[in-house]
């Protein structure tokens, strides 16, 4: 069977985040390609200059906004703009290899306000969603306000295919979409939610002090005893991302990127049966060893342009600058293996590549660079420190005054190539080289649905330290039947914690999370140490081995093994019958 995919989604036209990665991931997967004849990317057009970026990934084909009239449906997508009053873009976004995708974006600043009204007040009347709680929210809405013209665009370009046409809303940014096909009750659509997080554990985890050592404890202990969300940690419905999430109940399926996700839907009061897990993919490269040690060599050299030393162990950590990242656990962890790399008379740089800014120019990067020496020092303020990257690297100059075999850096910095980031970074220097030179990439976070990016080098035959909150666990083992990897170093800040019931893990606080931590960071500094490799034909074994892994939890396996097979579920379960 080959379907219509519809991807709801505020990434339709740039990859933002991690939704973009997902839509990436699948786009170029040869096996969704074979399976979906027609993919749409819908969502509100979030910017002026979103039409533009169309055009330069593709194509416009139709727009209200500069006039184009291109496409066949221009009269049926013209129809629809006026009803609803707003504008409307649609074209065509080119991913790799040539795969064409639809992208429809709807601007309803404008929007004709009795539609908006009638939508609001159907959804209170079917969902029991009352909007004039969140209408004060800008962010919810742009997804309400734009949902029923995309849909109407939608059916217009669809025509009258019989499908079966599958809408997935990623996220609560797309449920406005979802909840609208579930009122139509087209016998041709489904609506699937697609959990890439659940926003409300997100921010229950991210906003006390105890974290993923509270949280986690005290899920599982409140499931255990049959408890949601509500009985442990009270009502939730002030928040509008938690409302929207709550309709998926009313969808015919519901995608969770990785276990900890589908727990938090099950602590939602969502049914366990109706969810399928639906992991992310990780890219599968294969490149030579000599690519490999190439790579680390202008890490390494980076390094001792920096540093005046060439570091025998090379560490990252790429991540955005956010209390979830868990940026200080890697601090924890290498100040034990600071003492141990010292012991063997061996050295060590750690890059952290993350900005809170947009990118820096050239001039600006050249001008710290000779006045104060950047990225080894830093200056509070723009164009320099900003927003969150003060904190952190305050807290990496505290531990480079105490290190004696690591260094670590911060380059607050979009790109890593010598245009980007300085004359001292070497001029072949890319990208591709941090993912695959290092020899250890940190991702302990406290809150991660799946974390692509903390597995992105073991492709390249580096050592992965996702924390065991990340979704990417269940995935690594499933493929690895759960037995102990050489390639990966799982931390798990939430085990051994002794508590009767869920409200006795509330009690956690930053006092206890500390004290959890400084054990745990300890030793994965010494699995580190056991398992950094030893020699060149040990890494070069490693680099085979890690493509292999990788291979596995590809995005082609991730649809022939759970994506697909989830979608086809959601089909045989048919549309529930709804009074709308």
């Amino acid at each position: 069977m080959s379907y219509t995919v519809i991807h709801a989604t505020h990434e339709a036209v740039r990859k933002a985040g991690g939704i973009g990665a997902v839509l990436e991931g699948l786009m170029t997967s040869s096996v969704y390609q074979e399976a979906v004849r027609r993919s749409f990317l819908v969502g509100p057009l979030l910017r002026p200059e979103d039409e533009d970026l169309l055009a330069e990934s593709g194509e416009v084909l139709f727009s209200t906004i500069s006039g184009v009239q291109n496409a066949d449906c221009a009269d049926a997508l013209n129809r629809v703009a006026e009803r609803y009053n707003v504008n409307i873009v649609y074209g065509i976004r080119r991913f790799g290899g040539g795969y064409g995708a639809d992208v429809l974006l709807v601007d309803a600043e404008d929007i004709n306000p009795r539609r908006s009204r009638n939508f609001k007040y159907n959804l209170y009347r079917h969902f029991g969603l009352a909007s004039d709680r969140y209408d004060t929210v800008e962010d919810y809405a742009l997804y309400i306000d734009s949902a029923e013209a995309i849909y109407g665009a939608v059916v217009a370009l669809i025509g009258k295919d019989p499908g079966p046409h599958i809408v997935l809303a990623h996220e609560y940014m797309g449920m406005p979409v979802a909840v609208k096909t579930i009122m139509e009750n087209d016998p041709r659509f489904r609506a699937i939610f697609y959990a890439h997080e659940v926003s409300a554990m997100r921010e229950i985890t991210e906003g006390n002090p105890g974290h993923d050592v509270m949280f986690y404890n005290a899920m599982a202990r409140a499931l255990a005893q049959g408890e949601v969300v509500e009985d442990i940690f009270g009502d939730q419905s002030d928040y509008y991302r938690h409302a929207l999430v709550q309709l998926a109940s009313h969808s015919d399926g519901i995608f969770a990127v990785g276990d900890p996700t589908l727990d938090e839907l099950r602590f939602m009061g969502l049914e366990a049966q109706a969810i399928d897990l639906v992991y992310n993919g990780i890219p599968a490269v294969q490149i030579s060893y000599a690519e490999k040690l190439q790579s680390r060599s202008r890490l390494q050299e980076y390094a001792q342009n920096l540093l005046g030393y060439e570091p025998d162990v090379v560490m990252t950590h790429v991540t955005r600058p956010v209390i979830s990242k868990g940026l200080w656990r890697d601090l924890l962890v290498l100040t034990h293996l600071d003492k141990l790399l010292g012991n063997k008379g061996q050295t060590g740089v750690f890059f952290v590549l993350t900005t809170a800014a947009e990118q820096r120019s050239a001039r600006d990067i050249e001008i710290m660079e000779s006045e104060y020496g950047w990225p080894v020092v830093h200056h509070k303020g723009p164009p320099d420190l900003v927003s969150n990257e003060v904190d952190i690297w305050r807290d990496m100059v505290g531990f480079n005054r105490e290190s004696v075999a690591i260094q670590a850096i911060l380059v607050n910095q979009f790109g890593w190539d010598q245009a980007s980031c300085g004359q001292r970074m070497p001029q072949d220097m890319t990208f591709e080289d941090l993912r695959r030179g290092t020899d250890v990439e940190f991702g302990q976070s406290i809150y991660e649905p799946f974390g692509i990016a903390v597995l992105e080098p073991l492709t390249f035959g580096g050592l992965c330290v996702p924390s065991s909150v990340c979704g990417c666990c269940g995935f690594l083992g499933r493929v690895t039947k759960e037995q102990a990897d050489p390639l990966v170093i799982v931390a798990d800040y939430t085990a051994d914690v002794a508590l009767e019931s869920a409200a006795s893990a509330r009690v956690i606080g930053e006092y206890e999370r500390r004290v959890q931590e400084g054990k745990v960071a300890e030793k994965v500094a010494w699995d580190i140490a056991d398992a950094l490799p030893s020699s060149d034909r040990e890494r070069e074994a490693r680099l085979h081995s890690g493509y292999r892994l990788a291979g596995q939890m590809s995005w082609d396996r991730v649809c022939e093994a759970f994506f697909l097979p989830g979608i086809e579920r959601a089909i045989s379960r048919g549309r529930v019958q709804r009074n709308v």
